[in-house]
């Protein structure tokens, strides 16, 4: 469902209240630390009596060492996105995910505003079959549009809504992955808002329980006055239980859409369109007359502001017809291969690239040895005589020409003289063309060694390899959704840890579409269920941290921490997930801040003390985190760039403070303001920070909180002079009131 509002932070916002003034007071205790200023054993790590257990627990005491190797991977992989998106760097290709770009409106769950609406519909004109399904809408409060990707069913959806509830009126968009029952269940309802949800994937519930849900669903929004419209596949209506309020979607006709957004005058501050040259008009009609998506008619309207010679160029698609033109020339093995190759292993050294296309084409002549009855190679040398020695790397001038080319690059932060050439596609989308030919032209013959070959190179290649497999796992996924769910991400999400991870990075590549994003989304979700095992539990974890996470945050949260209760492995790896969540926020405030405001939503709510106890745990390990791409905790970096978490960071703190984590949660602090002793803005932050939990403390747990600060603040990494400063002005605004007598708040 949507995102919940946890209320805006404020300035010197209190820990939440409704856990009672009993559960924040009488927890600390000064001789309840161990000696070394760590918590002695909780106790609530016990389960309580008839709680269920993950039947998929770790029979281990520790997470093995093959997890803590791939989150590591992960971590670096995301933080070099991080840097990528906000620091930028030469070339932006190679870019895995993209934090902090924006989705297309609606796509991620949450609020669309008006004016995203008025962009989306600038251009719309009402399709055959428009005003009938808006009179459906009106009379059942519920609709579902039925129709290809593309067919403008986001538009669609967005114009019904505004025509009911008036301009000026935004939308609620909602989670593809929402249980229909949700919606109702959670009081999540509100009177007159007009709820979308994009690229419906359908429930997994029992039939009588859909239908159930179905009316007490429609009865709820006519009671609020309320609409609410999904758009879905043809392939998924099979699955919906709301198939009596489906409709099929089509596209207005080209032509027709066309004219209309020709008719329109230009956007504000936009060139005015150049005259069409006679001799174009024609060509350029009979172009966009063979499209048959609208946001292409009306890409191909705005290009004519530009020229319109380069208008007609892009509908003629040269890559298109390029790619085409070069396998219609049925190319050989020696040509072929290399490029099969290429398109899940591109932008490598060549000397990388070389090896894993010799692999490809051994898994082929393997192949086709077992087909005819030979034995494979099994590598044994046979006498043989010399042969000749192709020069493979010079055939790239003229093997794919317009397709793909040799060129020198240098990773980041090396000079010239390490540069080494790499075979790139001319374009992204050149890439995703070759994959869609070998799909649509190569049946089983090429596509089971080529599956074999991805399966070694998810287990047995770098990270470098395995980013670019998954890249292009994804770019099939376009085609090929079922076979790429069933052939690769299963086997993947059940198999070794680097597979695993290789799962996770692909569902992060589909985000990059909005078509795939849905799907994606409802894969992870899937495998976090109880039942589905402990390995995909583990991958989705992986998947949510980053792009997936990023997109659908309320979501991957959500999951995340519900994982964090299961068996200790999967828990361990939710626990890491929610920190580089959090870690690849650091320049996006805003979710920085929805995630202050879900955990502590939660930890104010937790039933039982093994809940508490997993709560506390995740606290910790977030207040101690340190960020992706620098030796800094994340907390100092929040409190210098947002002052607005600090009370958010406060609340955190004093309910870890307040448990037999309490040693942890000091250490934490202490380093935290070591990172800030060199700010001179940071006393600010310090003293929101401060202000923040004094609510929370009487005089007695503030003197033992003074004891403990003192104690950390003796080790010589704390033993500076501007570190002291700071803790005195932590524990300065922590403090309700001060004894007369009173010498230091640091004591002496």
């Amino acid at each position: 469902m949507a995102e919940p509002d946890y209320g805006a932070p404020r300035e010197g916002d209190a820990p939440d209240e409704r856990r009672g003034a009993e559960s924040n007071r009488g927890t600390w205790e000064p001789d309840a630390r161990g000696d070394d200023g760590t918590p002695p054993h909780d106790t609530d790590d016990a389960p309580d009596e008839g709680r269920r257990t993950d039947p998929t627990a770790s029979s281990a005491s520790e997470p093995g060492a093959d997890d803590d190797q791939v989150y590591s991977e992960l971590g670096a992989a995301l933080g070099q996105r991080v840097y990528n998106t906000f620091y930028g760097r030469v070339d932006a290709g190679d870019a895995v995910f993209g934090f902090g770009a924006a989705a297309a409106p609606g796509l991620a769950p949450g609020f669309v505003e008006p004016a995203e609406i008025d962009r989306v519909l600038r251009d719309y004109l009402h399709p055959d079959g428009y005003d009938e399904a808006a009179g459906r809408l009106q009379d059942d409060h519920i609709l579902v549009l039925v129709g290809e990707d593309g067919s403008g069913r986001r538009a669609g959806a967005f114009a019904m809504l505004r025509d009911l509830l008036g301009r000026g009126t935004g939308l609620q968009s909602l989670s593809p992955a929402n249980s229909l029952a949700d919606l109702t269940e959670r009081d999540g309802l509100k009177a007159e808002v007009g709820y979308v949800i994009l690229d419906y994937v359908g429930e997994t519930h029992p039939d009588a329980v859909q239908e159930f849900a179905v009316k007490k669903l429609q009865g709820a929004l006519r009671n609020k006055g309320s609409y609410l419209v999904l758009t879905a596949a043809p392939a998924a209506q099979r699955r919906l239980a709301l198939r009596a309020f489906c409709v099929p979607w089509h596209p207005p006709d080209p032509l027709p859409l066309f004219d209309h957004c020709l008719a329109r005058p230009p956007e504000k501050g936009a060139a005015p369109r150049p005259d069409v040259p006679p001799e174009l008009a024609a060509e350029l009609r009979e172009r966009v007359g063979e499209l048959r998506r609208p946001g292409d008619v009306v890409k191909a309207v705005r290009g004519l502001t530009e020229s319109p010679t380069a208008a007609l160029l892009a509908l003629r698609d040269g890559a298109k017809q390029t790619v085409r033109d070069w396998f219609g020339t049925r190319p050989p093995a020696d040509d072929l291969l290399p490029m099969a190759a290429l398109a899940f292993a591109e932008g490598l050294p060549e000397r990388t690239f070389e090896e894993l296309s010799v692999l490809l084409g051994v898994h082929v002549r393997n192949w086709d040895r077992s087909a005819d009855g030979t034995p494979p190679d099994e590598g044994v040398p046979v006498p043989q005589p010399y042969p000749d020695i192709e020069q493979s790397r010079a055939r790239w001038s003229s093997r794919a020409v317009g397709i793909a080319e040799p060129v020198r690059r240098t990773e980041q932060g090396t000079d010239h003289c390490r540069s080494e050439r790499m075979i790139v596609f001319a374009s992204p989308r050149v890439r995703e063309l070759v994959i869609g030919e070998l799909h649509s032209l190569y049946g089983y013959g090429l596509w089971y060694p080529l599956r074999q070959w991805l399966h070694q190179l998810s287990v047995e290649s770098g990270p470098d390899v395995r980013a670019e497999v998954a890249r292009g796992v994804a770019l099939l996924a376009k085609y090929a959704l079922p076979e790429v769910e069933e052939n690769l991400l299963r086997p993947w999400a059940d198999g070794t840890t680097s597979q695993r991870l290789t799962a996770a990075f692909v569902l992060q590549f589909m985000c990059a579409d909005e078509r795939l994003a849905p799907q994606a989304l409802s894969t992870a979700l899937g495998w976090s269920q109880w039942g589905a095992g402990q390995s995909r539990a583990i991958t989705a974890a992986m998947a949510f941290a980053g792009e997936v996470g990023s997109v659908y945050r309320f979501k991957a949260v959500d999951c995340l921490w519900g994982l964090t209760g299961r068996g200790q492995r999967v828990a361990v790896a939710a626990r890491r997930s929610l920190v580089l969540f959090l870690a690849t926020a650091e320049r996006e405030p805003e979710r920085a801040l929805f995630f202050f405001r879900y955990v502590r939503t939660q930890l104010a709510h937790v039933r039982t003390r093994k809940e508490r106890s997993d709560a506390l745990e995740t606290v910790v390990q977030v207040l101690a985190a340190e960020r992706l791409n620098a030796m800094e905790p994340l907390a100092a970096f929040l409190l210098r760039t947002d002052v607005r978490t600090a009370p958010q960071l406060g609340s955190l703190w004093i309910s870890a403070l307040l448990s037999v984590r309490r040693g942890r949660a000091v250490a934490a602090l202490c380093r935290t303001l070591a990172a800030l002793q060199d700010d001179p803005a940071a006393t600010r932050s310090v003293r929101a920070l401060g202000e923040s939990m004094r609510s929370a403390l009487d005089h007695r747990q503030w003197e033992a909180l003074r004891g403990a600060v003192s104690s950390a603040l003796r080790h010589p990494e704390f033993a500076i002079p501007g570190t002291q400063r700071l803790a005195r002005v932590l524990l300065d605004s922590m403090r309700r009131h001060a004894p007369a007598d009173a010498v230091s708040v640091l004591g002496g």
